[in-house]
């Protein structure tokens, strides 16, 4: 592969992860911060792609991304009433969004299951004319990827600092403790799902609108591959401090995204990258665990040989 052709399949990996990062901060305020695994996440992004391509199409570009955020909050909501008020475990509550969120989903579409987007004025259209005849002019997709990803990282941090994201973050630490401590562990749950599934849905509005298109299917896997992303962030900067722990988040969706985007490059069949998603996943979970429990296998086996 000639140096050109390396440097457009970084380029291209660094901005699909920035675009797919909203969706790791958002899983990492939600099942890292809220320890609440949010299994709605695949629908929750196509609903964003939808509701984002419905209001494109109909000609506002920027106001496709408070819209898609606020279809985000809408069922972020529904998600936590589901938990909270009405006692549906986590779980569970996220399958019945996300299984609902299909039919919705086709119902934004206006019953189809594609929506093309070729003819019409994205944010990323939007920027490369505003940029026309810079030297940036190239990079447009890059830089509206680089100021989202930017953007949600700062909010996110500021949000986490103030008394509403301590409590959040206690909550998912201590939610008895903080009962005690005369803060409502629900208003926290709800609010802390609303903004995740936010996140969630910029971040499918955005990349529909990168796509230039919008399938019923292109949230599907989205919560493995934000998943692992989050964890290979972790054994970067798991330990650190809040600012460079959200930075490991949009760290990690970019290496993940690097290692799709090769697979791709080595003819690998579309259909085999879930499982490379999954093995990814697998892999960032076992070895840091095979990693710790190989002195205590190896003595196992040094106390083997002696007994023989």
């Amino acid at each position: 592969m000639s140096l050109s052709g390396i440097v457009n399949l970084v380029q291209t990996a660094l901005e699909l992860g920035l675009l797919c990062s909203l969706t790791v901060l958002a899983l990492f305020l939600s099942y890292s911060m809220l320890n609440v695994c949010d299994l709605s996440t695949d629908g929750c992004f196509t609903l964003g792609a939808t509701v984002g391509a419905a209001v494109a199409l109909a000609g506002h570009p920027y106001l496709s991304l408070p819209a898609a955020m606020a279809a985000g909050v809408v069922s972020g909501f529904i998600t936590s009433l589901l938990q909270t008020k009405m006692g549906v475990n986590s779980l569970l509550a996220g399958i019945i969004v996300n299984t609902a969120l299909y039919s919705v989903n086709i119902a934004v579409m206006g019953s189809s299951s594609v929506m093309n987007m070729n003819k019409t004025e994205t944010v990323f259209t939007k920027m490369r004319a505003l940029l026309d005849g810079t030297v940036l002019q190239g990079q447009s997709k890059l830089l509206v990827a680089l100021l989202a990803a930017a953007a949600v990282a700062v909010i996110l941090g500021l949000f986490l600092k103030t008394r509403l994201g301590l409590a959040i973050r206690a909550t998912g630490d201590n939610a008895d403790m903080v009962r005690s401590s005369s803060i409502n562990p629900a208003f926290t749950t709800i609010v802390g799902l609303c903004v995740a599934n936010a996140f969630t849905a910029l971040s499918g509005c955005l990349l529909a609108q990168y796509q230039k298109s919008v399938n019923i299917d292109i949230g599907t896997g989205m919560v493995t591959i934000a998943l692992a992303s989050l964890l290979i962030g972790g054994v970067f900067l798991g330990r650190r401090a809040l600012p460079l722990r959200i930075f490991g988040m949009i760290l990690g969706a970019f290496v993940f995204r690097l290692v799709y985007t090769v697979a791709l490059r080595f003819d690998m069949p579309a259909f085999m990258l879930k499982l490379v998603s999954s093995v990814v996943v697998v892999a960032t979970i076992s070895v840091p665990y095979l990693k710790r429990q190989y002195p205590l296998f190896k003595r196992r086996m040094q106390h083997g040989r002696r007994r023989a």
